[in-house]
């Protein structure tokens, strides 16, 4: 019969202490590892989501990942140690009754201390505050940060009060009841500590658990994170987001407003933020369309800058400079984060300066005279429009440019500048001349002064220019019909005191003729009666000529007229060459017009054509004619000089329009001829002659009753 073992029929242990302590590093190990997600979840993620701040929460998983693989490794490493103890205690059980040698358990008390010792280095490691500590507040064991923040050694802590190490009592921002913790057994939320020794307000992020022992709750376990850094970053974000004078604002990509500053909430004039923020998504359009603030169903998180016009409370418009940029969660645009700066005022003192500036400037382009504006180098700041009409181009002709190199520039034009820019004088005039973009020359009266900025020191040269050409020729005219008029009166009494003598020439050669004398003398004293009629003749033309115009106009026989102006004129033209080709016409009927008038038109057309002929060949022809038309008669002085170039046709009637050189006429001649004639209802018209030589025709109506002398 086989002995039996003693063991097999005792019945098996009740767990020991090692059973104990591998249940218990377990629930450590799910506690921890329970401890961290909910830390991380509640500390980071949920509080940076509820205040919008666009942190980077990726740092938050990794360090979770860290922690866990780090706890995974301690795990191991107990479970490794845990299983090398249970296979002594088998052998211990296999072994029943045989006392543990002194090896064996020097070597189990040696897995026991290693195994407390790398928890306690666990538990140093973290950066986070780490407690146990009972309900009635006495520390049981703290960590290696904790002692670091308390800046009290580790013993001095264990056995001691927590309120021992405050300043003040702890103050949660999230306060619950003792009832309701060891109810659920568990709280989370922000804590205020007041260290002694220390003037500063910490704030710990903390996750409180129950410690329980036989189902009683004997203390709790705290984990804490501090949050002070980003405490005071989102105090001084709040200060400032409130601070901003620049409206700020939260919304969503519908256009719906989440948060706001109140400086946008003045900005639109409401009273309270919540008004904004209650208002539908097109609430604040000033105009018809989508709502302003959204993107209409665009998913770009863009910075864009736009200008918009919103409805303010009172139904008025505020016009904002919006400039916002979205947020990205998940490829996705979950808000938008922007500033509204009120440019209302801006854009309205903008409106009101570009109407001044309309206004400026269509007060210098209006301006008769040409406006120049040089600054202190002599450059050209500015150019009225008027240089078009005065010169023939454009302001930027001289934009830029200095005025001593500018083309075309007179050198009048640049010492009247430099007389005021010097300061040698405030007020200045000058004229000069200028050539017009037609090749012609102009003469220009320019008036400068000094151009002063808002200190009331010279800033440059104003010069207002105007054309004097009209005015200078018309003083030419004066002086020419002064002296004319002064002529035509010594013409009078010349041809007064010739009258005498040629009436006793005449008078003596037709008595001589009558007496009897020989035949040779008949013929001097026939040739000397002939002259002496010619010379009474001129004398009598000369004196019509010099006769004052009478008051109103009468009967003319025009060929009577012409012949009386080609007598007048014969002397200068037999000088140079030149005939006349006149034939009478008996049955042109008379006209209504001033004799004195058609004389001077007449005589005009004369010294025209003399002059044309004289500059181009030795000799010439003046051919005239008249004729008449049903209701009118017409007059055609043709000359067989050079001919009149085209492009002078349609100037030649122009006053001042002459080709002549300077000093031998002013080009109001033909001007003055064409008003006579319209005066009479007539007209005149030039035209190259079909031989060569000009054509000048000159139409008059047929009338039978003398009327009132043109105005």
């Amino acid at each position: 019969m086989l002995d039996e073992d003693p063991t097999s029929n005792r019945p098996d242990p009740e767990p020991n202490r090692l059973e104990r302590e591998e249940s218990q590093l377990w629930r450590w190990a799910l506690w921890l590892l329970v401890l961290f997600a909910v830390a991380v979840a509640a500390l980071s993620w949920q509080q940076l989501e509820d205040l919008h701040l666009p942190y980077r929460l990726w740092v938050i998983p990794v360090g979770l990942v860290v922690l866990a693989i780090l706890f995974a490794t301690y795990a191991f490493g107990r479970k490794r140690e845990v299983s090398e103890l249970k296979q002594i205690l088998k052998g211990f059980q296999d072994r029943a009754g045989v006392t543990p040698s002194e090896e064996q358990l020097d070597q189990l008390g040696q897995l026991i201390m290693r195994s407390q010792r790398n928890f306690k280095d666990l538990i140093d490691s973290l950066d986070d505050v780490a407690l146990a500590i009972s309900l009635d507040g006495t520390l049981r064991t703290v960590n290696r940060r904790t002692t670091e923040v308390l800046g009290v050694p580790y013993p001095q802590l264990v056995g001691h009060k927590l309120e021992e190490f405050l300043g003040a009592p702890l103050h949660a921002e999230a306060p619950g009841s003792k009832e309701r913790f060891l109810e659920k057994r568990n709280w989370s939320g922000v804590v205020e500590v007041h260290l002694k020794n220390d003037s500063r307000r910490l704030y710990y992020d903390c996750v409180v658990n129950a410690i329980v022992k036989g189902g009683e709750v004997t203390g709790v376990s705290v984990l804490a994170r501090d949050i002070t850094g980003h405490r005071e970053k989102e105090q001084r974000f709040t200060q400032l987001f409130e601070s901003l004078q620049e409206g700020v604002y939260i919304s969503t990509p519908e256009g719906r407003l989440l948060e706001v500053n109140p400086a946008l909430v003045k900005i639109l004039g409401y009273e309270h933020k919540e008004d904004l923020l209650n208002l539908p998504p097109d609430g604040l359009n000033a105009d018809a369309g989508d709502p302003v603030l959204g993107r209409g169903g665009s998913q770009s998180g863009r910075t864009r800058t736009r200008e918009l016009r919103l409805r303010r409370k009172d139904g008025g418009v505020a016009v904002c400079v919006d400039t916002s940029s979205g947020v990205v969660e998940a490829e996705r645009v979950v808000r938008y984060h922007g500033t509204l700066v009120d440019v209302t005022e801006k854009r309205a003192l903008e409106r009101q300066l570009r109407r001044q500036e309309e206004f400026r400037r269509h007060l210098l382009e209006s301006f008769p005279n040409l406006i120049l504006v040089l600054d202190l180098k002599g450059q050209y700041t500015f150019v009225s429009a008027r240089i078009a009409e005065l010169l023939g181009y454009g302001p930027e002709h001289l934009l830029g440019k200095s005025v001593e190199d500018a083309e075309n520039t007179s050198p009048e034009l640049a010492a009247l500048y430099r007389t005021v820019a010097t300061g040698e004088s405030s007020l200045t005039s000058r004229e000069y001349g200028s050539r017009h973009h037609d090749g012609s020359w102009r003469t220009m009266l320019g008036v400068a002064s000094p151009l002063l900025d808002a200190e009331g020191k010279p800033a440059g040269v104003i010069i207002s220019v105007r054309d004097v050409t009209m005015e200078k020729k018309l003083e030419q005219q004066i002086i020419q019909s002064e002296r004319l008029a002064a002529m035509g009166q010594m013409i009078g009494g010349f041809a007064h005191e010739l009258n005498n003598p040629l009436t006793v020439i005449l008078g003596n050669a037709e008595l001589l003729q009558e007496s009897e004398v020989s035949e040779s003398a008949r013929k001097p004293i026939a040739a000397l009666r002939q002259e002496a009629r010619r010379a009474a003749e001129i004398v009598q033309n000369l004196q019509y000529f010099a006769r004052p115009p009478a008051p109103g106009r009468s009967q003319v026989n025009l060929n009577e007229l012409v012949q009386r102006t080609v007598q007048m004129q014969a002397y200068p033209l037999r000088k140079s060459n030149i005939t006349v080709d006149f034939l009478p016409e008996p049955a042109i009927p008379a006209i209504v017009a001033d004799p004195n008038q058609l004389m001077q038109v007449f005589l005009n057309l004369l010294l025209n054509a003399e002059q044309a002929i004289r500059e181009s060949r030795e000799k010439g022809t003046i051919r005239v004619r008249i004729g008449r038309q049903p209701d009118s008669v017409w007059v055609v002085f043709q000359d067989d000089g050079p001919g009149i170039p085209p492009e002078n046709l349609a100037h030649i009637f122009d006053p001042f329009f002459t080709t002549k050189r300077p000093g031998r006429g002013t080009g109001l001649g033909l001007s003055i001829c064409k008003t006579v004639l319209r005066e009479h209802g007539g007209n005149i018209e030039a035209a190259s002659a079909p031989g060569g030589g000009a054509a000048f025709t000159i139409t008059l109506p047929v009338g039978t009753e003398a009327g009132p002398a043109a105005s």
